[in-house]
C-alpha cells in the first residue's frame, strides 16, 4: 500500500514536471516569436527614421539656417535668429488694412490677400505663400537687410494658382 502511494506520487510528479516542461517550452516559443517580430519591426522603424532624416536634410538644403556663407553675410549685425527676424518683418506687412502691399493681386473672395508661409532661402531671397482664404499663390522676394536692421523687400516674381 505504501509502495503504491509512492508510485502514484512519483507518477503525479512526473506528469506535473512533464506538463511544466511543455508549458514552459510553448511560452518560450511564443516569447521568441514575439521578440523576432518586434526586432523586425524595430529594424523597419529604424530604416524609416533614417529615410525621414535624409529627406529632412534634403529639404533643409535651401535654408538660411544651414547656409554658413549666407549667415556670415549678416554676421556683423549680431542677430541671434536671422530667419525669424526677417520673417517677422515680412509678416508685419500683413498688418496693413486690405491686401498686403507685396502681393500684386487683390483678394477675390471678399477677403484681402495676406502672407501665410515664409521660407528664407539665403541672404537674398525668400519664397512666400499668400492667400485670401480661397485663392492662393506664391512670391519670390528679394530682400536687403540694412545695417540699421531695416529691410527692403522687392518682389522678383509671382504666380497665382488657377482653380480648376
Amino acid at each position: 500500500m505504501r509502495r503504491s502511494i509512492f508510485l502514484y506520487l512519483f507518477m503525479f510528479a512526473l506528469l506535473f514536471i512533464l506538463y511544466q516542461y511543455v508549458s514552459a517550452k510553448q511560452y518560450f516559443e511564443n516569447q521568441s516569436s514575439k521578440m523576432e517580430h518586434l526586432e523586425s519591426e524595430v529594424t523597419q522603424l529604424e530604416d524609416s527614421i533614417e529615410t525621414i532624416t535624409l529627406e529632412k536634410l534634403n529639404l533643409q538644403y535651401f535654408s538660411l539656417e544651414n547656409n554658413d556663407d549666407a549667415l556670415a553675410y549678416y554676421d556683423h549685425l549680431g542677430l541671434e535668429n536671422l530667419s525669424r527676424y526677417i520673417a517677422d518683418k515680412l509678416l508685419e506687412t500683413n498688418e496693413h488694412k486690405g491686401n498686403n502691399p507685396l502681393v500684386p493681386y487683390d483678394g477675390m473672395s471678399g477677403a484681402p490677400m495676406k502672407l501665410n508661409k515664409i521660407k528664407v532661402l539665403n541672404h537674398k531671397w525668400i519664397v512666400v505663400d499668400f492667400s485670401d482664404g480661397k485663392h492662393w499663390g506664391e512670391l519670390l522676394i528679394e530682400y536687403k537687410l540694412k545695417d540699421d536692421l531695416g529691410i527692403d523687400f522687392t518682389v522678383l516674381d509671382h504666380l497665382l494658382y488657377s482653380r480648376n
